[in-house]
């Protein structure tokens, strides 16, 4: 919980924004360069914090060539235009789970577009994330807070934006906070 930041982050400027008072910071284009993880800033980053105050950012989308919508999610960076030959699996959550607390994963394809969220995605997070992981990206009403629930296996959290009425969307704040409330005792 708390206040996580991201968007610049970096090894060297990662303690200033947890010395703020940010729980967490968020991270994705500072760990993958040139179409893939860069280990050495990944390292360098739990060093600067730990493991326990890093969330990865693993936004994702399908390559344009996968005209069926089928094949496997890759990372993307620099504001979601460029793909990183990272799939997002079972070995990636695996093998960056021990560097991270949680995951943010946005499945961009659908992201602000109210179109409803990229079930298969969220299955595969619930079935595979062994750390906390957040997917954001179509919620279109109140039935996707409990799509999410049941795919992802109880094991997926979820943010909402352009959704709800306080961003212009339809979906009352009010109630997403009941429904958590409710879901939550």
């Amino acid at each position: 919980g708390g206040l996580q930041i991201g968007g610049g982050i970096t090894a060297e400027n990662a303690k200033e924004w947890i010395d703020y008072g940010a729980s967490h910071v968020i991270v994705t284009s500072y760990v993958f360069r040139n179409g893939e993880i860069d280990m050495g800033r990944l390292k360098c980053l739990v060093d600067a914090i730990g493991k326990e105050k890093l969330v990865l950012d693993l936004s994702c989308r399908r390559k344009p060539e996968d005209a069926e919508g089928k094949g496997p999610y890759f990372v993307v960076t620099d504001r979601w235009q460029t793909y990183t030959d990272v799939e997002v699996n079972e070995e990636t959550l695996r093998t960056l789970s021990a560097y991270c607390d949680e995951f943010l994963v946005h499945g961009v394809e659908n992201e602000g577009k109210r179109c409803g969220i990229l079930e298969d995605l969220v299955e595969l997070l619930g079935k595979y994330s062994p750390v906390p992981v957040t997917y954001a990206g179509g919620v279109k009403g109140m039935e996707d807070l409990e799509r999410v629930k049941s795919l992802g296996g109880g094991r997926v959290d979820l943010t909402i934006g352009s959704a709800l009425d306080c961003f212009g969307g339809d979906i009352p704040y009010d109630d997403v906070v009941a429904w958590h409330k409710k879901e939550n005792p």
